[in-house]
């Protein structure tokens, strides 16, 4: 990667196909974290990269899966009007419509109904 990362920066790893949250360097290597929790790894510095948007929202979906009930699948969640948060996820989420990825809309909708669980009930 060549350049100084902060811990907290979200990399991608080719090697093993993840998102982690950047640790420290150790010895010659890069210590991540995934998402949510989990096992730290080490990565070759030179080969991870920052994560692309996209990459992000799938590995936060990926956590929020493990700790999320979903009430009502069915019924698209509402954002907080003035929350920033609830306006990002649901900005994604349109995206995602326009772009005709219902993947990717289910992802902000899983993401969304987490942050309403966690910041407004």
């Amino acid at each position: 990667m060549g350049q100084q990362l902060e811990s907290g920066t979200l990399v991608y790893d080719p090697e093993v196909g993840r998102v982690g949250e950047y640790r420290a360097a150790t010895g010659p290597y890069a210590l991540l974290r995934p998402l949510g929790g989990g096992r730290e790894w080490e990565a070759d510095p030179a080969r991870i990269r920052p994560a692309t948007p996209t990459e992000r929202l799938s590995a936060g979906v990926r956590a929020a899966n493990g700790r999320t009930v979903v009430n009502d699948p069915d019924r698209p969640p509402s954002p907080v009007l003035g929350c920033l948060a609830c306006l990002e996820l649901a900005s994604l989420r349109a995206d995602a419509r326009i772009r005709h990825d219902a993947s990717a809309a289910t992802d902000a909708n899983v993401l969304l109904r987490r942050h309403l669980s966690a910041e407004h009930e």
